[in-house]
């Protein structure tokens, strides 16, 4: 059986980052989204990992301590971080991996598994950007900048990527994120893996 992909998603807020995630699980049966681990509290409709691992903030502090997780970060006063036995497992088992992290998660994740195939994901121009994130209309004029200012501040990590995808048209940009996912599996070193006897075979290897 030959090993799974790691990839990583990344993007700012307002981008279409997780529906274009949503989508590209929808359309495929190959590829597993990682279930983190958190230390905030359940919200309603929320499962148990299913949605994420909750756990209390002792217990995800000796993870940390223990180096299990590939990555981890504090967002909003929680705690967040991917098991790193976890994601090896699902790569062992020929499941293609993908996680929804920021620049930051993504950095020690690469220093960990450089293999890991990452994709930045940017919104067309800033006036859409702010379209988006000031969607919801109770929000102020400084809720808003903000969240242009942490966006911006996110975008600036883009060369850090492999692949870098513009979501302007969602239809488009959930067609090249698939490519980029296909395009994976015909890497030598997978192929060489998947058909070992057949190449050996070609070749007239004993």
């Amino acid at each position: 059986m030959s090993k799974g992909t790691l990839f990583i998603l990344s993007a700012p807020s307002g981008a279409g980052k997780t529906s274009l995630l949503k989508a590209l699980v929808g359309e495929r049966g190959d590829l597993r989204v990682s279930i983190s681990h958190t230390t905030r509290a359940m919200r309603p409709g929320e499962v148990d990992g299913v949605d994420y691992h909750f756990i209390g903030a002792e217990r995800f502090r000796k993870m940390v301590a223990e180096g299990a997780f590939l990555e981890h970060a504090r967002v909003f006063d929680n705690e967040y971080g991917t098991s790193e036995e976890g994601v090896r497992r699902q790569l062992a088992g020929g499941d293609d991996v993908v996680l929804e992290i920021d620049w930051q998660g993504a950095r020690q994740v690469r220093e960990r598994m450089p293999e890991a195939v990452s994709v930045f994901i940017l919104p067309p121009d800033p006036e859409a950007l702010r379209e988006r994130l000031g969607a919801r209309a109770q929000d102020s004029e400084a809720v808003i900048e903000r969240r242009m200012r942490d966006a911006r501040a996110e975008m600036s990590h883009y060369d850090e990527y492999d692949y870098l995808i513009v979501n302007d048209r969602f239809d488009l940009a959930l067609e090249q994120l698939n490519t980029v996912v296909s395009a994976q599996s015909f890497l030598l070193r997978v192929q060489r893996s998947r058909l070992g006897g057949r190449l050996d075979a070609l070749l007239g290897v004993a």
